[in-house]
């Protein structure tokens, strides 16, 4: 099993790293070949609605980051995408990123006529997490479903979510035993599904 996984994060050694790292080493337990991106890394472009990829299949208004990631995303069996809650939401970065992903979605007829995806029925699966200063899951905001439902909607199987509550200064997840070894636990276990 091939698991690719995104990190959001603008900061680097941040949180958002950490249980990247801890997720992919518990995939990787299993037998799963594995592959870290940090999204901090890449020069994303943001969508500008242009819709030419509709007819195109392809981004053709930039060539960047998005170009060297997409064959990294088709031969993968599994996501895992995580990124920092920001004022309710996920990063800029990570925004860019699931943006991105519309040429992946096919349409038959004009807009707003029907479409589907290019992973409909490939069995791809993903899990999403979030790193949060707040335990409220009210002042946590949509962060998790601002990943999922995007994912969802390109035909990967959502099998896990993890809210990590209570994180702000950089690595301190890397101090909490626990945490960790649950983030390796739940790698393990999607890399079985």
């Amino acid at each position: 099993m091939k698991i690719l996984g995104i990190a959001g994060s603008p900061r680097a050694g941040g949180n958002t790293e950490v249980l990247l790292g801890d997720l992919l080493a518990g995939a990787a337990d299993e037998g799963a070949e594995t592959e870290a991106v940090f999204l901090r890394t890449c020069a994303i472009h943001s969508c500008t609605g242009c819709e030419r990829c509709r007819t195109d299949l392809t981004c053709t208004r930039f060539y960047d980051s998005m170009h060297l990631l997409s064959p990294k995303i088709e031969a993968a069996d599994g996501l895992i995408v995580g990124s920092p809650t920001y004022n309710y939401n996920i990063t800029p970065e990570m925004k860019a990123f699931i943006d991105r992903l519309y040429p992946y979605y096919r349409f038959s007829e004009a807009r707003p006529g029907p479409w589907s995806s290019y992973f409909a029925g490939l069995g791809k699966k993903a899990l999403v997490f979030t790193v949060a200063e707040q335990h409220d899951l009210a002042e946590r905001g949509f962060a998790v479903e601002a990943m999922q439902r995007p994912l969802e909607a390109l035909g990967f199987e959502v099998t896990e979510t993890l809210h990590a509550e209570g994180y702000f200064a950089k690595g301190a997840v890397a101090k909490d035993p626990a945490m960790r070894e649950r983030a390796r636990t739940i790698g393990r276990r999607f890399a079985r599904r």
